[in-house]
């Protein structure tokens, strides 16, 4: 990806990503937009600039125009996507969502209009995912949350970060001793100087983004904003009270810590958690449990957990057996009679681990603190 704001008069292929960087590419002496990509851009009172250029070979997605502008760019080559109609969502948006975002006026409306709640029943419409333009913005849409998350890793808010993936159960309830552990472990790895990345759902995925998110507070304000969230234990019967509660605990401490969530339509039934400040919700959850997985180049701690949770394990698995020594990160499976007993997967992953380099990463605990010493490594 091209940085932000880079100045190059005849790129190869080149993401304009505001209007700044657009007038900042025509007065650097741009004559071509022959590999511009232009993505959700207002460009209208920009058309003599426009005009002024070969648009050979350009892609504009889901930009506006003055009129008469978009047909003559086509005419000259220019490959325009148009905004798709009926869609509650921008297939083209050019960032990662936020809780504020995806959950407007929680405090007030029901969650069934937030947002979230407006694609899911999108998404789940009877035929919407065999229909062509719904498949094709759904695609589209994936394609430009994947671009926003490299941006966000490469020279936003996230980059440099080392992330440590925590994965576990949706189930874990508020004032749970499930959810404490994954909130402190969350809490620690900021302590540790990590970013915390989870699949930015309910349970064990909140807990751990909250833990990250107020790694900031005092000891006995942390310990107040777990009782306080606790109130509403759990996203059923309602999710507005849900988010509401962790709506006001966020409101009393509004400049956390960065953490990431990554969660799915797919799975819309599970709410996204309003502690994750960066969020890249997908429809395709097999392209977010990729992009979540090979992004924790600080390894992974999975916490108990059922089906998703031993999915997530063996998918991280296959990665590190067939990985070359230098990519392969830590494994951290934390509760040894879960992992042994309840859903055995331990004693496979051994298997699958011996004699091969992943044979040292991989381990068994009891505690999210050993967890953290793991992953946080010699000082």
């Amino acid at each position: 990806m091209t940085p932000s704001g880079a100045l190059n008069p005849n790129p190869r292929t080149l993401d304009v990503e505001s209007l700044i960087h657009f007038d900042r590419l025509v007065s650097a002496g741009a004559h071509s937009m022959h590999g511009w990509h232009a993505q959700s851009l207002d460009l209208r009172g920009r058309s003599r600039e426009l005009l002024a250029l070969n648009p050979q070979g350009a892609i504009f997605l889901g930009c506006t125009f003055d009129d008469g502008v978009e047909d003559q760019l086509r005419s000259q080559g220019a490959l325009i996507f148009p905004k798709l109609q009926g869609v509650p969502f921008n297939p083209y948006r050019g960032s990662l969502y936020t809780a504020a975002e995806l959950y407007p006026g929680i405090s007030t409306e029901e969650y069934e209009h937030t947002l979230d709640a407006r694609v899911y029943h999108w998404s789940i419409l009877p035929g919407q995912r065999s229909r062509l333009d719904s498949t094709l913005a759904a695609a589209l849409h994936d394609h430009a949350i994947g671009d926003a998350l490299e941006e966000a890793m490469a020279n936003g808010a996230l980059a440099g970060s080392r992330l440590v993936g925590v994965m576990g159960g949706h189930a874990a309830q508020r004032g749970s001793r499930e959810f404490s552990d994954a909130a402190r472990l969350g809490r620690l790895l900021a302590h540790a100087g990590l970013t915390v990345a989870t699949g930015g759902g309910p349970g064990a995925m909140e807990a751990a983004n909250m833990g990250a998110y107020l790694s900031a507070m005092p000891d006995d304000d942390f310990r107040t904003a777990v009782q306080q969230l606790a109130a509403v234990p759990g996203f059923r019967p309602s999710v507005t009270a849900w988010a509401r509660q962790a709506a006001a605990v966020v409101g009393n401490y509004p400049d956390g810590t960065a953490t990431l969530g990554i969660p799915t339509w797919f799975y819309g039934h599970e709410p996204p958690n309003l502690f994750a400040t960066h969020i890249a919700k997908y429809f395709a959850n097999a392209i977010r449990e990729a992009i979540l997985l090979e992004l924790c180049n600080g390894g992974i701690v999975f916490l108990p957990g059922a089906a998703g949770t031993v999915q997530e394990i063996f998918q991280d698995a296959c990665e590190n057996y067939y990985g070359a020594p230098e990519t392969i990160t830590p494994m951290v499976l934390v509760g040894r009679d879960h992992w042994e007993r309840t859903y055995p997967a331990w004693p496979m992953l051994q298997s699958l681990a011996a004699g091969r380099p992943m044979d040292r990463q991989i381990f068994l605990v009891d505690t999210v603190e050993e967890a953290v010493a793991i992953v946080v490594g010699p000082a």
